[in-house]
């Protein structure tokens, strides 16, 4: 037979306290006095007592915690914005359930729904879309939604993302300003709206400067298939003398082929550009030149975004933050260039 659990009735009898003395002790943010406090935890110590938030959800309604819902962690850039928003909710007093999830509409409702159904008081869903009627869901069950890092055309829904569109337009300023002729762009899934903004600021920059693309292709925020892409478009004489991919992630793909299966010098052959500006962009391996996506910032106003709306915020916020182009060694410096 195994053990039963201990209770909260159990602890306060123990300490000699009354229930909800015991329940504020075990609230974050409760006001109990320290006198008070010791003497509790002692008694829980001592009878092996371990709150339970999903009865407490159950009972007060509330239960702390904040559903997280990633579709993938290979880009570098989504473990460090995890861990950044654990953190940061944590000195809210607030726990995380983390989900992953395929960027299908199927398995984001099935996440989601699994999320309300354990209470959680508000979830952020990192590159992945979300139905209407889920979003109607989360609307009734009076659970806020925050996108980050992607946007949807749905205004029930906040989202916190950097200024795509701006910053595809400053490398395409960037790379017409270098002299380069035969530019091509490797772009992030255009299924998803931080890969159409991108391409779309980007394509507006070289039309702005008279500059056809020699191709744009979509590389699905995938590195295979971004090696795969770069193959094709340099197995000709003809080939591109600057690349635009649509994150660090695939550029890293795209320098190794480059410069490994093709003898190609990054930049005096070929100029290559990333978005996000993750830890590995600035190993001399890459050195690359990147947009950097302000990740403090964006996990900030995330988290005073989801805050605010638990706290009664009627008003969905949809949230650009200006990202700056960080130049290093991987494309050529036009001379004089300012972002």
């Amino acid at each position: 037979m195994g053990k039963s659990k201990v209770t909260s009735l159990e602890v306060a009898r123990r300490a000699g306290v009354s229930q909800s003395a015991v329940s504020r002790v075990f609230t974050s943010g409760a006001s109990v006095s320290d006198k008070m406090d010791k003497k509790v935890r002692m008694a829980a110590d001592d009878l092996g007592y371990r709150p339970n938030p999903i009865a407490r959800a159950m009972i007060t309604g509330k239960s702390r915690i904040i559903g997280l819902v990633f579709s993938y962690l290979d880009n570098q850039f989504y473990p460090l914005a995890l861990e950044r928003i654990i953190r940061a909710l944590k000195t809210h007093g607030y726990h995380t359930l983390v989900f992953m999830a395929e960027n299908s509409t199927k398995d984001v409702d099935d996440v989601v729904k699994e999320l309300v159904a354990y209470q959680v008081e508000g979830i952020v869903a990192a590159s992945v879309d979300m139905t209407n009627d889920l979003a109607t869901l989360c609307e009734a069950t009076g659970i806020p939604v925050v996108l980050f890092n992607r946007g949807q055309d749905d205004s029930r829904l906040s989202e916190v993302t950097s200024d795509n569109i701006a910053g595809g337009r400053m490398v395409a300023n960037f790379l017409v300003g270098g002299g380069h002729k035969r530019i091509a762009h490797i772009s992030g899934w255009q299924g998803s709206s931080t890969g159409q903004d991108r391409a779309n600021g980007f394509l507006e920059g070289l039309s702005k400067k008279g500059v056809d693309p020699v191709a744009v292709e979509d590389g699905a925020y995938d590195q295979k298939r971004a090696g795969e892409i770069t193959r094709t478009l340099f197995c000709g004489s003809d080939y591109p003398d600057a690349i635009f991919v649509g994150n660090d992630h695939m550029a890293f793909a795209v320098m190794d082929v480059l410069r490994f299966e093709f003898g190609l010098s990054v930049p005096d052959d070929v100029s290559v550009v990333g978005y996000d500006d993750v830890p590995i962009a600035s190993w001399p391996a890459y050195d690359l030149t990147t947009i950097q996506q302000p990740i403090d910032q964006m996990v900030s106003s995330t988290v005073d975004t989801i805050m605010a709306r638990i706290e009664g915020e009627p008003n969905p916020k949809r949230i650009l933050i200006p990202g700056p182009l960080i130049l290093r060694g991987s494309a050529r410096k036009p001379k004089g260039f300012t972002a």
